[in-house]
């Protein structure tokens, strides 16, 4: 049942015809316009992109074609996308490398964007990331045992995406750091 309200024809969820079809020019235009918008609110690998035109209705054809136009102008790079997201989330968040592949796999990367985005990040920058998560972490925790204390940086840095024995060596540094502070 439709209705008209304001200039505009509202459906209802079940006509099966709810979504019309729309000309390849103006999928083509639709695509984009999407891509151009979604792009400018935040960067989106390829995959990303992929699943918008998809939930919006664009055929796949058409879709694949856009992207890969956009991806010849360079508005959509995979690589730079990789780049970006894992030093935005090392400064943001603190995460490890192993978060970060995660996400990055998620967001439809491949594993060998993954590995050029991670090359920097060496197993002594990681740990000094830890450490000093681990004792910004530790001064909120003034006044609990320090078993409480290890059992919640523990599973703060584990929710991190740091190893074990990442996390026991913070651990021993923010707690042998809490220790000169408080003398």
């Amino acid at each position: 049942m439709a209705f008209q309200r304001r200039g505009r024809t509202r459906v209802e969820e079940n006509d099966s015809d709810s979504t019309p079809s729309l000309s390849p020019e103006r999928q083509e235009a639709r695509a984009r316009n999407v891509l151009l918008y979604q792009l400018g609110r935040s960067a989106k690998s390829k995959d990303q992109c992929r699943k918008i035109l998809a939930k919006r209705g664009i055929d796949s054809e058409i879709a694949e074609r856009i992207l890969d136009r956009f991806e010849e102008a360079q508005i959509i790079d995979d690589e730079t996308f990789a780049r970006l997201f894992t030093s935005s989330r090392i400064k943001t968040k603190g995460l490890a490398k192993s978060a970060i592949a995660r996400e990055l796999r998620e967001k439809g990367i491949g594993d060998n964007l993954i590995e050029v985005a991670l090359v920097d990040l060496d197993s002594e920058s990681e740990q000094a990331r830890a450490n000093e998560l681990a004792i910004n972490r530790v001064r909120r925790m003034s006044g609990l045992e320090t078993e409480v204390i290890k059992r919640r940086l523990a599973g703060f840095l584990g929710r991190k995406g740091y190893s074990g024995s990442v996390v026991g060596t913070a651990t021993r540094v923010a707690l042998a750091e809490q220790v000169k502070s408080e003398v």
